[in-house]
């Protein structure tokens, strides 16, 4: 019984540690993909579009969204365009990693635009499909709003960009998403 009960809460705690470790700051990963040796693939999960007017750092790997904006539909509710999951996501990620040769215990860091809506939520459905070091940049690329104050809504504090690591406005055409 009593290794039942340390066997239970250990695994507990195995799960515990794996949700926290999801998320990973930018400056954490910009160290892991400067090193030689990394067995990492960084992936830009944002739209081409989104990337085109908010910008692009180089060392990501490549850009897979996750989420596709649709064009062709409007979302009454939101006052948008549909967003859709990347029905090729998994394996696009799958052929990246081949193309480098790596399998799917690889650590896979996904980065959308603030963290929460596709970096986060690409990184959890990685993991779900077998990717098991699947994570994300916390705050993502431009990071979080600002709540109050003159700068109200811009997104002017943490992420990446706000981080003094490299970024550019221009996008790497041979990194970029192209159906």
């Amino acid at each position: 019984m009593k290794r039942l009960l340390l066997s239970t809460a250990l695994s507990l705690l195995a799960l515990t540690a794996q949700a926290a470790d999801i998320g990973v700051t930018a400056h954490e990963v910009h160290a892991r993909v400067q090193q030689a040796d990394a067995k990492v693939l960084f992936v830009d999960v944002r739209d081409p579009v989104e990337i085109m007017f908010v910008g692009f750092t180089d060392a990501v790997h490549i850009n897979v969204p996750y989420l596709l904006v649709d064009r062709s539909a409007w979302d009454e509710q939101r006052g948008t365009y549909k967003i859709a999951q990347n029905p090729n996501f998994i394996t696009e990620i799958r052929a990246e990693l081949k193309k480098r040769g790596l399998d799917e215990n690889a650590e896979i860091i996904t980065m959308c635009r603030s963290g929460s809506e596709r970096g986060e939520p690409s990184a959890a459905f990685l993991r779900e499909n077998g990717f098991p070091n699947a994570r994300y940049v916390i705050n993502g690329f431009q990071g979080s709003a600002i709540k109050e104050g003159a700068h109200s809504g811009f997104r002017l504090q943490n992420g990446w960009q706000n981080s003094g690591l490299p970024w550019s406005p221009k996008m790497n055409p041979e990194k970029m998403y192209r159906p």
